[in-house]
């Protein structure tokens, strides 16, 4: 058992996502998260569905998914290098004298405070799953009083090599030509400088 992500490239169309989620329930492989985007196409959106199982069981999910008439792509990115990331908000109890270690706290995991209240903050943050779960686990002995996660959105890696831009060609003569005027213009230690010539 282990986790895979599932990039799932679909068309705009009604009951397509209902569709998709009816086929896992139906082999009784359970959803983490799903997370629904448009694209840069206006006609296609992305889905990226996390779900924890057996290989086997997956290869068979992807297959079916393949055979849907409005499914364009599907990718397992957990068999590949992938950039993921989640978005959690928080609110944590915060009396006066913790906000400045809950500020501190949060700027260790490079998240925000965009709220302020009485008693509670709440704090933005983004991150791979692993990065969430850790703050939350920190922010529990505060008292956490609401949290609310977007799930993950993935994107695979470009792992083509990144080839050196060539130089621009510069004519030969010009070059010299170029180096005669500067050299003829610089002070010389027997009177002001020359004019070109």
């Amino acid at each position: 058992m282990r986790k895979h992500i599932l990039s799932i490239l679909v068309q705009n169309q009604p009951g397509v996502l209902a569709h998709i989620a009816g086929m896992f329930a139906a082999r009784g492989y359970n959803i983490d998260s799903l997370v629904v985007g448009r694209t840069e196409d206006p006609d296609l959106s992305h889905m990226v569905i996390v779900s924890i199982g057996d290989d086997a069981t997956l290869e068979q999910v992807r297959k079916q998914l393949g055979k849907i008439v409005p499914v364009v792509k599907v990718r397992d990115l957990s068999e590949q290098t992938c950039v993921e990331r989640d978005l959690l908000l928080i609110r944590v109890h915060c009396p006066p004298d913790k906000r400045i270690e809950l500020r501190q706290l949060a700027e260790v995991f490079r998240g925000n405070i965009v709220d302020f209240g009485p008693r509670t903050v709440v704090i933005q943050l983004t991150g791979p799953e692993e990065k969430i779960e850790a703050f939350v686990e920190l922010c529990r002995p505060y008292g956490i009083k609401q949290l609310s996660r977007t799930g993950v959105i993935a994107m695979s890696r470009d792992t083509q090599p990144v080839e050196a831009a060539p130089l621009p060609h510069k004519p030969k003569g010009r070059r010299r030509a170029g180096a005669a005027m500067v050299a003829a213009s610089m002070p010389s230690d027997d009177g002001p400088p020359l004019p070109p010539s």
